[in-house]
């Protein structure tokens, strides 16, 4: 079955891009990355092919040529009106043209623009680009070269300047024009233990006896329908270290490019300490856009992003300490909140939290999360309660920068943790708002569960975080150090900091040494971390850390065409074109003079597809603003900025398939009528009973630790009653009968029973319920006390299993 939407290059016009190819270097935790797009023109028009694609925002792109018929063509680095020019006046004299530029309303949005391209014609274009690899909690350092570019929700005032209003075609994947293929070389001092994927790659060879260097690639047949992410891990990632690297001769010494650049690593050892219980307003925004309505991935038994993140707010519900405040909001076209302000924790609230989650759905439109933004700011702050915000959005906004200029305003009230839920999430959106206010940023990729990453990040924000940050140096006489990097105000335990620094001054003419300390503080106590390295600086013609320190510099100041004032503009243009880094105020222009055949007529526009994420449902649900007339006509609608593809079953006409749920033209939900007042494409009885069953077998509430975790209490305990039994597989008077201490609260035997079978039963997914344990635990200590063990055993006889006391803390 066909499916497409937005403009379908409906006449079968070739495609001029045929292949990507690319080659990954990755050094410890800095990857280089080198991408060709090769082009060919089959027509027998002359062509310009626009090809619009994601990349990490915390990519340093630093090169882009073009190679045409054997001859390299250099791009230079250029204001980006004056590119632009450049670019119009080459083409209307025949030339042929390059243009690579980053989106005025995001960094992590690419286009690149062949003009010229002649019948026949063969063209490789290549850019050149360094970044920093994250650290995920288990260790791994995660590389990913974004496959999906996801339709951006668009307000109706933004400038009309975005490529992202480009009709981008989306195919089916079987019709994708052309192919990926990628070989990756790994080098790490520490030894490289493993590499893992999400796609099949060829078997790894290691290239040195000592595990040092390592090579692996895409299998042959890689399919597009997915990001390609990459997990490698070292035999040690945690040790500090800085590298020293020399600047280029032909800058001034003390210049940005000219002078030695430092890149410090730390890994702070920082002990797990428990902050104070009743501390905090958590909130949490949650997305409620038609887009989540999809699969997490799309995998036959992959869960809904609505159901996972109804399961998360239940999971972190449960899991908050009493004495807390906390809200949760939903957001789309407009936005709901479950109170008028936040609440205190109570059994009460929670309950009423929990009724409220069970409904929510994704049926909220469109993607504006700057209005309940806006909102939970201007709310009051809650004496001894800092705020903590949770954002959950699959990112797919267009006012990314207004949205993190919000988030920066406000950094001194709170924390902001972020995920990036399914491929194709805005990385400038997510790493951003977290970056600027002290939080952490998770992507939600894969078979990666938003339970698991939601906990981990409420587990930082309950405990006591790093505060005070400083870092000293000890250089030799006449050699100094100017910090580049922005300041970090705050440090979470499982955390790397990465800092760049400009050494000034002379650098010694014989072998020395300079030392790096990090000082910080946790609850009062002063700790620190020191590295010695040395200030012999290594030559490399990438000048990666020169380039990486520069994009540092342009994302503190380069916050897109609206956003940033006139002298910041001036300065991200300087530093760019100085480092040779793209910024959203340049653009790589490329002109090749020796083709100087006059146009004949304007040239034919073809814009490069993407694959469709068919997600295995039978619709693609993007974000739609309830608030605008839509087109009846699906052929119609601007994928790009309000786009829809929905089925309907042949059983029922009235109702209409759109990501996670079926929706009733009678509905009282404008969003809902809407919808179901699109023109409808048929479909397969087997899709749609393949959407029922995820959908009935997603249900809230239907896997059997989620059910126990439901019937916590606030404050920590089960209730002994008929609920809890069916659970745990007996009957209300067997545990009745089997309680060794008939005299005290049947809640500390129902507690004790709950917390064992979890450890029996849920092992693999105890990070999820590690907090609600840690408070279960809490309250048996005291209510029950020293009965603890006696209760412990009997349990464990009872529901026959063998779970050590210790778990209770005996």
């Amino acid at each position: 079955m066909e499916q497409n939407c937005g403009l379908i290059t409906g006449n079968k016009e070739p495609v001029p891009l045929k292949s990507i190819s690319v080659t990954l270097s990755i050094n410890d935790f800095v990857a280089s990355v080198s991408a060709t797009l090769n082009y060919e023109n089959e027509e027998k028009v002359p062509l310009e092919a626009i090809f619009v694609f994601p990349m990490d925002e915390d990519s340093a792109v630093y090169s882009f040529e073009a190679s045409v018929d054997g001859k390299k063509i250099v791009a230079e680095l250029q204001e980006k009106m004056k590119a632009h020019s450049i670019y119009e006046d080459a083409l209307s004299q025949g030339h042929q043209a390059y243009l690579l530029e980053e989106d005025d309303y995001t960094r992590d949005v690419f286009s690149c623009n062949v003009g010229n391209l002649q019948p026949g014609a063969k063209v490789a274009a290549t850019l050149r680009y360094v970044q920093e690899l994250p650290l995920e909690t288990d260790g791994a350092l995660r590389y990913v070269l974004p496959a999906i570019l996801n339709p951006r929700y668009q307000l109706s005032e933004q400038s009309a300047n975005s490529f992202l209003n480009i009709k981008t075609p989306i195919v089916p994947l079987e019709d994708l024009p052309y192919t990926l293929s990628m070989v990756a070389t790994i080098t790490s001092q520490h030894g490289i233990e493993r590499v893992q994927s999400n796609c099949s790659l060829s078997p790894m060879q290691y290239l040195a006896d000592d595990k040092t260097s390592a090579q692996v690639s895409l299998a042959k047949g890689h399919k597009f329908d997915r990001d390609v992410e990459l997990l490698i891990y070292y035999n040690e990632v945690h040790s500090p270290s800085v590298a020293v690297e020399m600047g280029m001769q032909d800058m001034k010494p003390d210049s940005l490019m000219g002078a030695p650049s430092a890149m410090v690593s730390f890994y702070p050892d920082i002990p797990e300490v428990e902050a104070s219980k009743a501390c905090g307003e958590f909130v949490f925004l949650m997305d409620r856009s038609g887009s989540m309505g999809l699969a997490m991935n799309n995998q036959m038994d992959s869960q809904l992003r609505i159901e996972a993140a109804k399961e998360t707010l239940l999971l972190l519900l449960k899991s908050l300490p009493m004495g807390c405040y906390f809200n949760i909001y939903g957001f789309g076209s407009f936005y709901e909140k479950f109170f008028p302000e936040s609440v205190k924790y109570t059994q009460e609230t929670m309950k009423e939290a929990m009724k409220r989650v069970k409904d929510i759905e994704a049926d909220l439109g469109g993607t504006e999360i700057l209005r309940p933004l806006c909102d939970i700011y201007k709310a009051p702050s809650i004496l001894g309660h800092p705020l903590q915000l949770f954002v959950f959005t699959d990112g797919e906004v267009i006012d990314t920068f207004s949205v993190i200029k919000e988030v920066k305003l406000n950094s001194k009230k709170h924390r902001c943790f972020s995920f990036g839920i399914g491929e194709g999430a805005s990385t400038s959106l997510i790493k951003s708002i977290a970056q600027v206010s002290g939080g952490t940023a998770e992507f939600i990729t894969g078979k990666d569960r938003m339970q698991t990453k939601a906990l981990g990040s409420l587990k930082f924000a309950l405990n006591s975080s790093v505060g005070d940050i400083s870092l000293s140096w000890k250089l030799p006489p006449g050699l100094s150090a100017n910090v580049l990097s922005p300041e970090k105000t705050v440090i979470f335990r499982g955390q790397r900091l990465i800092i760049y620094a400009q050494l000034t001054g002379t650098m010694p003419q014989v072998e020395s040494s300079g030392e790096a300390c990090l000082k910080y503080t946790l609850q009062g106590r002063s700790l620190e971390n020191r590295v010695t390295f040395s200030l012999q600086p290594k030559a490399n013609k990438s000048f990666t850390i020169h380039r990486l320190a520069a994009k540092s510099l342009i994302q503190r100041k380069d916050l897109g065409s609206h956003e940033t004032s006139e002298g910041e503009k001036e300065d991200v243009v300087s530093i760019s074109i100085q480092s040779g880094v793209l910024s959203s105020f340049t653009a790589f222009i490329a002109v090749n003079k020796e083709l100087n055949q006059p146009v004949q007529g304007p040239l034919a526009h073809r814009v490069i597809p993407w694959p469709m994420m068919l997600q295995d449902l039978p619709g693609y649900g993007c974000d739609l603003d309830y608030e605008e007339p839509l087109d009846n006509s699906v052929s119609n609608l601007e994928f790009a900025s309000r786009s829809v593809l929905c089925e309907r079953t042949v059983e029922d006409e009235s109702r209409i398939f759109v990501g996670a749920g079926f929706y009733d033209v009678e509905s009282s939900n404008p969003y809902k009528r809407k919808l179901a007042s699109i023109s409808m494409m048929k479909t397969s009885d087997s899709y749609v009973k393949k959407a029922n069953f995820q959908n009935d077998n997603k249900g809230f509430g239907e896997n059997f630790a989620m059910q126990l975790i439901s019937l916590q209490n606030a404050n920590g305990s089960w209730e002994l009653d008929e609920d809890l039994t069916k659970i745990l597989g007996t009957s209300l008077e067997d545990i009745k009968a089997a309680n060794p201490a008939k005299d005290r609260d049947p809640s500390t035997w129902a507690t004790v029973l709950a917390v064992l079978w979890l450890h029996a039963n849920g092992e693999d997914l105890k990070c999820e319920w590690e907090l609600l344990e840690r408070k279960a635990v809490a309250w048996l200590h005291d209510n029950a006390g020293s009965s603890i063990p006696m209760l412990v055993q009997a349990a464990n006889s009872l529901l026959k299993v063998s779970v050590t006391p210790a778990v209770f803390g005996f």
